[in-house]
């Protein structure tokens, strides 16, 4: 605000902000066509976001209500009961949940971080970086159960059984391009005077990219791959195709046995949402419940990890 040039000793004097302002005709600005068309549609919009969110307060809200009442200490930690027994739970699903998403990540991270290195120092016009990016963006859209049926062909197939690593490398193709398209994203955020800069204190362009790029760029890199671990964790027919399901543990006889038929919580709720058994059915909510929760919380950490700009 502007201040009334003083001598000294007088009181100072502070100029009306709105002087000279008709402010009748700013009020009656409001009912002007352009200014009622926005209060129209921002209020559309509100209203059809509300209307949307309605669907999916109410599954969320469903989901805690049923699954809630089934969940406990004895659901995470036990095996699924057989057909006509009560109790049981779903932790073999659980544990074999975390197992193949966490094998596809060892796959799907490295590669796809790497690659996104490498189509964000190549030339715009050069053909190689062009398919790769091509082919990753034809990858987001690729339908889930195609990546079982390639596991099925090039894994099952020859290994002549399902199991917990075809499962992982069914996994990790969905997970691969959303972490590749985004890892690129993130380091092209990277202001260029920060390139400038490593370059004119003698660093070489791998040093640039390996000790610059990507530590400013790791935020957004580490979205992408929360992202991909989301969808992964969610995803029930390549399981299908690829691990099948088993009422057993993946630890037995002391080892850890991956080239078996392995639990996964998808497939559980599949499996057991339409048996005519009620306690099948209540761990089938819970285990619901369970994976929502986990998508959930994966991805609110990707948004949380999310740059909103690079500095």
């Amino acid at each position: 605000m502007a201040r009334v040039p003083q001598q000294s000793g007088e009181v100072p004097q502070v100029q009306d902000p709105f002087e000279g302002v008709d402010l009748e005709n700013l009020e009656r600005s409001l009912m002007r066509p352009r200014t009622l068309f926005d209060l129209i549609m921002s209020g559309l919009v509100t209203l059809m976001t509300v209307l949307a969110l309605i669907p999916l307060f109410s599954v969320v809200w469903m989901l805690v209500v049923r699954g809630g009442q089934r969940l406990s200490l004895e659901a995470l930690t036990s095996a699924p009961p057989a057909a006509l027994e009560e109790g049981g739970g779903f932790g073999n699903a659980l544990i074999g949940t975390l197992v193949m998403v966490g094998i596809a990540g060892l796959i799907s991270i490295p590669t796809g971080v790497l690659t996104g290195i490498y189509l964000s120092q190549a030339e715009p016009d050069e053909k190689a970086a062009s398919a790769i990016r091509f082919a990753a963006k034809v990858l987001t859209g690729f339908p889930s159960i195609l990546a079982g049926v390639f596991a099925y062909g090039s894994v099952v197939l020859l290994t002549g059984g399902f199991s917990a690593v075809a499962g992982s490398i069914a996994l990790s193709i969905l997970m691969l391009p959303t972490i590749v398209l985004t890892s690129e994203e993130a380091l092209r955020m990277v202001p260029p005077k920060v390139r400038d800069a490593a370059i004119g204190m003698g660093a070489t362009p791998t040093q640039t990219v390996w000790m610059i790029l990507v530590p400013a760029a790791a935020p957004g890199v580490l979205t992408g791959v929360m992202l991909a671990i989301a969808r992964a964790a969610g995803e029930t027919a390549p399981l299908l195709f690829t691990a099948l399901f088993s009422n057993y543990w993946l630890a037995g006889n002391g080892s850890v046995e991956l080239m078996q038929p392995t639990a996964s919580l998808a497939v559980l709720i599949y499996n057991f949402a339409g048996v005519p058994f009620d306690n099948q059915v209540e761990l089938a909510w819970a285990a619901a419940l369970v994976l929502v929760l986990m998508v959930l919380v994966t991805n609110l950490v990707g948004q949380a990890l999310s740059p909103r700009r690079v500095h």
